[in-house]
């Protein structure tokens, strides 16, 4: 039975039609996307849930991946720190084949079903942590096999695909279906597949960030000043929580070294 992930696509001869035909074909399978991910929230939640207590007590969160979930993961995972000020090791991406698979494509690198778990045991890997397998087709032996080893031993495990009852969901404790069809052009989950992981993981990611306090109100307070956007955007939120001139914002922030900090020294006076 072909998956719905490989399933053909419900537009033809593709290449027949005009651009503006091509793009308004594409902007009405993306529409899809939403109502999907809308039906797995309970899920997401339930897993986040499980998440939070663990990283209460040190847990950190791991992304299993390969070629584009892969890279959806990593990117996902590199994009917390300079957001919200936390270490890199706080959430972990890792792709079937290492970091040259994030440019290329490594021949096989996602077929070995015990190379997730063996590169997972370098992090030192533990029952406080949380284990999320990515995988459009959620037959991926990489992403399987780490999650079920994952949950042999005792770790917490969650799993995004897009489709239904496949190996990766039934070895996952915290399944995440997102079901949004066949592709546009026929198996090529970088696109609505690929989206919707990535909406998840934000999903997951920011979620996480908020209940764990990296956020007040509703603003970036922790974030990184590694260039002048960021440090104009911290000058911003500073004169605009204290009402003070901008130059005494801007000073604050560069002698604390993010929002947070400067906010709390003025609290703490």
């Amino acid at each position: 039975m072909v998956s719905i992930t490989e399933s053909p696509s419900e537009f033809h001869n593709l290449e027949r039609m005009s651009v503006n035909e091509l793009l308004d074909g594409i902007n009405q399978e993306d529409a899809k996307i939403h109502l999907a991910i809308k039906k797995v929230i309970p899920g997401i939640e339930a897993l986040i849930d499980k998440i939070l207590e663990r990283m209460s007590v040190g847990g950190r969160v791991f992304y299993l991946g390969a070629g584009t979930s892969g890279r959806l993961g990593v990117l996902d995972a590199s994009e917390i720190p300079p957001t919200f000020g936390v270490s890199p090791g706080i959430i972990i991406g890792l792709i079937a084949g290492g970091d040259t698979a994030l440019r290329n494509a490594v021949e096989a690198a996602e077929d070995n079903p015990d190379r997730a778990w063996e590169e997972l045991q370098a992090f030192h890997i533990n029952q406080t942590d949380t284990v999320i397998g990515i995988a459009a087709s959620g037959t991926t032996p990489y992403v399987i096999g780490g999650i079920h080893q994952a949950r042999e031993n005792g770790i917490l495990t969650g799993c995004i695909t897009c489709n239904p009852n496949s190996p990766l969901s039934q070895a996952a404790e915290f399944p995440i279906e997102a079901v949004v069809g066949p592709e546009f052009v026929t198996g090529s989950t970088r696109l609505k597949a690929g989206t919707a992981q990535k909406l998840i993981l934000n999903m997951i990611s920011t979620t996480l960030m908020i209940k764990m306090g990296r956020v007040k109100g509703n603003r970036m307070v922790n974030m990184q000043l590694t260039n002048e956007k960021l440090v104009e955007r911290g000058t911003r939120m500073i004169v605009e929580e204290l009402r003070i001139p901008k130059a005494e914002a801007k000073e604050m922030l560069l002698k604390y070294g993010s929002v947070k900090k400067a906010l709390d020294a003025i609290e703490n006076k």
